[in-house]
């Protein structure tokens, strides 16, 4: 049964063709919609239309059994309903004079609309949380960069000050050492100085012992 075949088996349920071909279409449209924007559409004793995402993966082509990578996508599925698998395989017969898939409980249609408001206010609040949630985190992040940002500058601050320590340190260190090696060479130059000075005395008694060798020899 093809989409027109479908539409003159319910036109004289609905009362005429063009108010079947536009039920169906309505119908189809509304479906078509809802799965793709990721919502189920459920049909009691019927079955159940869905999203599903598949992850990317390898198949092999048939033909040439080549191994081919599938991208990542999204399909429709239909999940037949536990009514309609007990109608096809014949575990239940089917009605005669009564529809085939089981009546909507009474009061369960007149509140679509409310049903329509829920899921939209439901929606509204996803977004909102979402939201909400990516500011929290660009917020928690901001924080953490200026906290990285604090502890590099005081870590170069420090490493600053630990180098002009250093140096300080090493400048001081070479000025003593200077100061230490002069005050060493005017030590030992001084000593020099006096040995000197003691040596004089001794060419004065020599020159005393000379004149009283010339005394004696006359």
């Amino acid at each position: 049964m093809n989409k027109a075949q479908l539409v003159e088996a319910i036109a004289d349920k609905v009362g005429g063709r063009q108010q079947a071909a536009d039920a169906v279409d309505a119908v189809l449209d509304a479906i078509v919609r809802a799965v793709v924007g990721g919502d189920r559409v459920s049909v009691t004793g019927f079955g159940s239309f869905e999203k599903v995402d598949r992850p990317a993966r390898y198949a092999r082509n048939p033909q040439t059994g080549e191994r081919v990578r599938v991208k990542k996508t999204s399909v429709p599925r239909f999940r037949a309903g536990q009514g309609f698998k007990d109608l096809v395989s014949g575990s239940k017969k089917l009605p005669k004079n009564d529809v085939a898939v089981k009546k909507a409980p009474k009061g369960s249609l007149s509140g679509g609309a409310s049903a329509t408001v829920k899921k939209a206010a439901a929606k509204k609040a996803t977004t909102a949380k979402k939201a909400t949630a990516r500011k929290t985190t660009a917020a928690v992040k901001k924080t953490a960069a200026k906290k990285t940002t604090t502890a590099a500058a005081k870590k170069t601050a420090t490493t600053a000050k630990k180098a002009t320590a250093k140096k300080t340190t090493a400048t001081a260190k070479k000025v003593a050492a200077k100061k230490t090696t002069a005050k060493k060479a005017t030590a030992k130059k001084a000593p020099a100085k006096k040995a000197t000075a003691k040596k004089a005395p001794a060419k004065k008694s020599t020159a005393r012992k000379t004149t009283a060798k010339k005394t004696t020899a006359r």
